[in-house]
């Protein structure tokens, strides 16, 4: 609770108690209206304050004007007749009530979002010439910079970790509880908790353009990104509040003109006063103003909880009406790097088959090369290997404790003379022979993600009629990848434009809303045209991230499936907010205009949906932490 919120807090309970204390008194008429003024006053002097800056600056149509019209006029029924002010103060009374319970749920969660997103590093350590490390501003450390991260700080500036190891705490930018062991050589993101051990990085990015910097932007300009909901509240608060001003006017004066003109009777002008301060009251559009755009921010906090970020609430208005998910493959559904998937030996066991693959590109730097060595990590035990000779476009030639190794494709083995035969596993076929003989061959491809399989599933279940995926591989690979993970239908050896222009194909057929989730360079014009484009945040690349309107943080594409579900939760209690409060206002209004409902009943039709409204709204905040467990 912050200072302002204390203080009102204060003025309502000294407010309440002088009633209380007031309406035991037994006091003459002048005396009861000056006693009563002043829990008035202290309760609604800034009410009355905004209500006439309004009308000084010629923009009066608010619901402080309201407030202000319907209680100054129930008090000056209350002086007229003698009757009790007590419903008038509770009208300014429970409206700030209201007032201080908004601004409360508000307030809660730009703390929470707060904490949540507190990753800016106020600091860097750098080492000087005596080897004594000190603290500099994170944007002044230039790239290819070595800094130190002591256990408990946050890494300030991505980079990639020359030695020590840790785990790092990266519930901020992923939403995943679970600590993330790093090591030298791995690359580490800003924002993250360094948990253990003490870690030296070499940046790679300047501060403005490391990790953290740009979720703190993307989280800071997605306010300004309305919905539709919330233009049309806007809209509709502009024309809605002088209409019911308008008809309130109407109802104190027609009624009893007509009463007087047309039927002889008496014209009953207080009642119908009464009637239409009443009808002020209820009038009063403060749920519809105030939880709707909640409902989005709670909804923005309750993503990012999750490790999605969402760049506007429009956005997330889109994404709960979207109907077709396209996807890039390499990065998004897959991994992006090679691993070994099948191990078919001819003449020999298996593990000795990696073992002489593995011992043959011990020194090359290509991804398959990579790949064999991390399935045989025990490589180097114990065995020479001479003479390597790289064989362009064909595969490598050594040495291995006297025995001539050839690993390689097909090319290399035909120009060997070594009869070899093809494999039935889709990916890249590495052939292996030893002195003329062939050993067998392995199988390297690119694998789906863990939860990539679930991801489309998890779609398909929320409604998602059409999930397709583009890629630039050959059909072999595309096809099986499609099928492995059940997607409805795919398109394969697509350049940049082609994949434009099968979205567009797609977006031009109308099934609804269309995202495109990429990760690439490459997938940048498709993000950008897609109605929604949803980009790999840890891995992928700035020109991505910076077309996409979502974010993932952590590369998951079951991600994907929990954003939609927010965005979806989050449009449910839109939906609900506004249809609960024109319903119970319409109802209360009619019923106040035949004189059915009191002031008492107007303050529950304007306070007390207003509440009930801002406690819904707050639900969004947590339908991240759902969403996950769903």
């Amino acid at each position: 609770m912050n200072k302002k919120q204390k203080r009102n807090l204060i003025r309502i309970v000294i407010a309440a108690v002088l009633i209380v204390i007031i309406g035991q008194l037994e006091l003459a008429r002048l005396p009861r209206l000056i006693a009563y003024l002043v829990p008035y006053l202290v309760v609604g002097y800034d009410i009355l304050y905004r209500a006439g800056r309004g009308i000084v600056k010629r923009q009066p149509f608010d619901e402080c004007l309201l407030m202000a019209v319907a209680t100054l006029g129930a008090l000056a029924l209350a002086i007229y007749e003698d009757g009790d002010y007590t419903e008038a103060i509770a009208v300014m009374l429970f409206y700030q009530v209201g007032e201080w319970f908004q601004s409360y749920a508000v307030g809660k969660s730009r703390r929470d979002i707060t904490e949540l997103m507190d990753i800016r590093p106020d600091y860097a350590n750098v080492a000087g010439e005596n080897g004594a490390l000190h603290r500099v501003d994170p944007d002044e450390v230039e790239v290819g910079t070595v800094i130190t991260v002591q256990p408990g700080e946050k890494i300030p500036i991505d980079g990639v970790v020359v030695s020590g190891a840790s785990a790092l705490n990266t519930v901020a930018l992923t939403g995943e509880s679970l600590p993330r062991d790093v090591a030298a050589g791995d690359e580490v993101l800003s924002g993250c908790i360094n948990v253990s051990g003490l870690l030296r990085i070499r940046t790679t990015k300047e501060f403005d353009e490391s990790t953290a910097s740009k979720i703190l932007e993307l989280v800071e300009d997605a306010s300004s990104r309305k919905s539709r909901a919330e233009q049309f509240i806007t809209r509709f608060a502009r024309v809605y509040t002088p209409a019911v001003v308008g008809a309130a006017a109407a109802l104190a004066v027609l009624p009893p003109l007509v009463s007087l003109l047309a039927l002889g009777a008496a014209p009953e002008w207080g009642t119908w006063l009464y009637r239409a301060l009443t009808f002020l009251v209820v009038s009063c559009p403060c749920a519809l103003v105030i939880s709707i755009p909640l409902s989005f921010f709670a909804g923005l906090g309750g993503a990012s909880r999750a490790g999605v970020l969402v760049k506007g609430s429009n956005y997330l208005e889109t994404l709960a009406d979207v109907t077709s998910v396209v996807f890039d493959k390499t990065g998004t559904l897959t991994k992006g790097a090679f691993e070994v998937t099948a191990v078919h030996p001819e003449t020999i066991a298996e593990k000795e088959l990696l073992h002489l693959a593995s011992h043959v590109e011990r020194y090359s730097t290509h991804p398959i090369a990579a790949s064999l060595r991390s399935a045989y990590p025990g490589e180097a035990d114990g065995c020479t290997v001479e003479d390597v000779e790289e064989i362009a476009g064909q595969g490598v030639r050594a040495c291995v404790n006297g025995h001539t190794v050839c690993v390689g494709n097909a090319k290399l083995m035909e120009g060997l003379g070594v009869s070899w035969h093809t494999c039935h596993k889709t990916g890249t076929i590495v052939h292996v022979a030893m002195d003329g003989i062939y050993m067998g061959h392995i199988v390297v491809a690119d694998v789906p993600k863990p939860h990539a399989a679930a991801a489309i599933a998890a779609l398909r279940a929320q409604g998602v009629r059409h999930t397709l995926m583009l890629t630039g591989d050959g059909r072999a690979t595309a096809a099986e990848v499609a099928q492995t993970l059940g997607l409805d239908d795919y398109a394969c050896e697509l350049l940049p434009a082609d994949k434009v222009a099968r979205l567009e194909a797609l977006l031009a057929a109308k099934r609804g809303g269309v995202a495109f989730v990429g990760d690439g360079i490459n997938d940048a014009p498709v993000l950008a045209r897609a109605d929604v484009g949803i980009a790999m945040g840890a891995l992928g690349s700035d020109a991505a991230i910076e077309a996409a309107d979502i974010v993932l943080m952590d590369d998951d594409p079951l991600k994907i499936a929990v954003a939609r579900r927010i965005a979806r939760r989050t449009m449910r209690i839109v939906r609900e907010n506004i249809v609960f409060s024109i319903s119970v206002k319409i109802l209360v209004l009619l019923l106040c205009a035949v004189g059915l409902a009191n002031m008492w009943a107007a303050i529950f039709a304007d306070v007390g949906v207003m509440v009930l409204a801002v406690l819904n709204a707050m639900r969004a905040l947590f339908a991240g932490g759902r969403a996950q467990r769903a």
